[in-house]
C-alpha cells in the first residue's frame, strides 16, 4: 500500500496525457466530419443511439467495476465474469436487432432499420474485452489502458473519415463506432494475454453480480435521464434539430468527459483499496476532486464566453444555430463535473444503493425540465436543463456526503478556490471578448487564442498564488518524480 500514491499519480498522469491527445484528435475529427456530413446524418444516427445506447450500458453489466472493487478475486471468478459478460453481449445484440422496426415506427424514418441492425454485432465485440480491461484497471496499468484507448480511437477515426470521404454519409458514423469496439477488444486481449477458463458453476460471483446489477440499474436510470431530451427532440422536432443539439452537447462535453475518464477510473481503483482507511480515503478523494474541479471550471467558462467563435472554428458556418445551445449547456456541464466525482466515493465504499436512490430522484426532475423547454426547441431544452441542474446541485451534494468520511465543508473548500479563480478569469475573458469585438475585426480563431490566453493567465495566477494552490500542484509533481518500489496491490 505504501506505493499507492505514486502509482495513482503516475497512472493518472498517463491517463491525462492520453485523454489530452484524444481530446485534440476528437476535435479534429469533429471538425472534419462536420464539413463532410450534414446535421441530418448526425441526427439519424443519434435517433438510434439514444435508444440502443441503453443496451450498451449492460455490456459490462457492472461486472468490471465489481471485479475492481473486490479486495480479492481469483482467476476462476474472472473467468466466470467473462462468460457472463459474453452471454449478455449476445442477448444485447439480439435486442438491438429486434429494436430496428420499433425505431422505424416511432420516428417514421425507414433508414433507421439498417443502422440498428448494423450496430448489433458491436455488443458482442465489446463484451469480449470487459474483463480484460478490468484486469488492467485492477492492476493500475493505466499506461497500457491509455495506449489501447488511443489506438482504438485512431482506428475508429480513420474508418469514419475514410467512409465520409467516400460519400457514405451517416454510415461513416456507424463504421467508426464498430471500428472503435473492434480495435479496443483486439488490443485489450493482446496486451493482457489472459484466456478465460472453463467454469462449472457461477456461485462464487454472486456478491459481484449483485454489486454489478445495482451499478447497471443506476447507469440505466441516469442514461434515461440524460438522453430523454434527445428522444423528445428527435420525436417532436426531427433529425435536423436533434443534430444541432447533439453536436453542441457532444462538443462541450468532450473536454469534461475526457477529464473524468482520465481521473475517474484510477480514482475508483485507488479509493476501493482504501475503503477501510477513512483518513487516507478522505485525503485521496479530496485531492482527486480538487484536480477535476480546478481543470473543469476554466474550460466551461471559456466555452460560455466564446461559444460563437468555438462553433465557427470547430463546426463551421453551417452550424451557427448550435452556438446558443452550446452556451446554455455550459452550466450543466460544470455542475455535472462537480457532482459526478461523488460517485467514485459512493461506489468505492459500497454505497451503490444510495447512488441508485439519488438517480431515481434526479430522473423525473430532469425529464420534467426537458418537457418544459421542449415547446421552444433545442434552445429551450438546453436552458431548462441547466436551470434544473443548478437547483439540484446543493441537495445532491448533501445527500451524497451524508455519513461519509467527506464533509460538506471539505467539498466547499475544494470547490471554492477554483470557483473564485474562475470568476475572476470569467471577468477578464468577458472584458477581453468585448474589447476585441468592439475594437477589431478579428478572425474567430485569433479571438479564441487571445481571449483564452488572457483567461488562462488570470486563472492560474489567482489559483496558484492568490488562493495558495501552488504547493498542492508541486506535491503532485514530486509524486510523479518519486520512484515506485515494492510489488502490486
Amino acid at each position: 500500500m505504501r506505493n499507492l500514491k505514486n502509482q495513482t499519480l503516475r497512472g493518472g498522469f498517463a491517463k491525462l496525457c492520453g485523454q489530452a491527445a484524444s481530446f485534440v484528435v476528437r476535435f479534429a475529427y469533429i471538425m472534419v466530419l462536420a464539413r463532410l456530413l450534414s446535421p441530418e446524418d448526425f441526427g439519424l444516427v443519434a435517433m438510434v443511439v439514444v435508444v440502443t445506447g441503453i443496451y450498451e450500458l449492460f455490456t459490462s453489466a457492472g461486472l468490471s467495476a465489481a471485479m475492481v472493487q473486490q479486495a480479492r478475486v481469483t482467476n476462476e471468478q474472472i473467468s466466470q465474469l467473462f462468460w457472463v459478460n459474453l452471454l449478455v453481449g449476445f442477448v444485447l445484440a439480439a435486442l438491438c436487432a429486434a429494436t430496428a422496426p420499433v425505431l422505424v415506427r416511432f420516428y417514421h424514418e425507414p433508414r433507421l432499420f439498417w443502422i440498428a441492425i448494423a450496430m448489433a454485432p458491436g455488443f458482442i465485440i465489446a463484451a469480449a474485452s470487459v474483463q480484460h480491461m478490468a484486469i488492467l484497471q485492477r492492476e493500475l496499468r493505466y499506461v497500457a489502458i491509455t495506449v489501447i484507448e488511443f489506438v482504438a480511437l485512431l482506428v475508429s477515426i480513420s474508418i469514419g473519415i475514410g467512409m465520409a470521404f467516400a460519400g457514405l454519409g451517416y454510415w461513416a458514423l456507424v463504421g467508426a463506432a464498430l471500428g472503435l469496439q473492434a480495435a479496443s477488444t483486439v488490443c485489450a486481449i493482446a496486451v493482457t494475454r489472459w484466456v478465460p477458463g472453463r467454469v462449472r458453476s457461477f456461485s462464487g460471483i454472486a456478491p459481484m453480480l449483485w454489486y454489478g446489477g445495482t451499478l447497471s440499474l443506476n447507469s440505466l436510470v441516469m442514461y434515461v435521464a440524460s438522453n430523454a431530451d434527445k428522444l423528445m427532440l428527435g420525436r417532436v422536432w426531427g433529425a435536423d434539430a436533434l443534430g444541432l443539439y447533439g453536436r453542441a452537447y457532444q462538443l462541450i462535453n468532450i473536454p469534461i468527459l475526457n477529464l473524468n475518464l482520465a481521473v475517474g477510473g484510477i480514482a475508483f481503483s485507488a479509493l476501493s483499496r482504501l475503503q477501510d482507511d477513512a483518513v487516507r480515503l478522505r485525503s485521496y478523494f479530496l485531492k482527486g476532486y480538487s484536480l477535476v474541479v480546478s481543470m473543469t471550471i476554466p474550460v466551461t467558462i471559456f466555452c460560455a464566453v466564446f461559444a460563437d467563435e468555438i462553433i465557427l472554428v470547430v463546426l463551421g458556418p453551417t452550424w451557427t444555430e448550435a452556438a446558443p445551445i452550446f452556451r446554455l449547456m455550459s452550466p450543466t456541464i460544470l455542475i455535472f463535473a462537480m457532482i459526478n466525482p461523488l460517485s467514485w466515493l459512493l461506489f468505492s465504499i459500497g454505497l451503490q444503493r444510495r447512488s441508485l436512490s439519488i438517480a431515481l430522484v434526479m430522473t423525473p426532475i430532469m425529464i420534467a425540465a426537458y418537457a418544459i423547454g421542449l415547446p421552444h426547441g433545442p434552445v429551450g431544452v438546453a436552458a431548462a436543463y441547466s436551470a434544473a441542474m443548478a437547483l439540484w446541485l446543493v441537495p445532491h451534494i448533501l445527500w451524497c456526503l451524508h455519513k461519509t468520511p467527506i464533509s460538506v465543508a471539505d467539498l466547499a473548500v475544494a470547490i471554492g478556490r477554483p470557483l473564485l479563480s474562475g470568476l475572476l478569469a470569467a471577468g477578464a475573458a468577458a472584458a477581453t471578448e468585448s474589447y476585441l469585438s468592439d475594437a477589431y475585426t478579428l478572425a474567430p480563431l485569433l479571438k479564441l487564442v487571445l481571449g483564452g490566453g488572457v483567461m488562462a493567465l488570470v486563472y492560474l495566477g489567482a489559483l496558484l498564488f492568490v488562493f495558495g494552490q501552488k504547493d498542492f500542484y508541486l506535491d503532485l509533481i514530486r509524486g510523479l518524480r518519486s520512484p515506485v518500489t515494492g510489488g502490486s496491490y
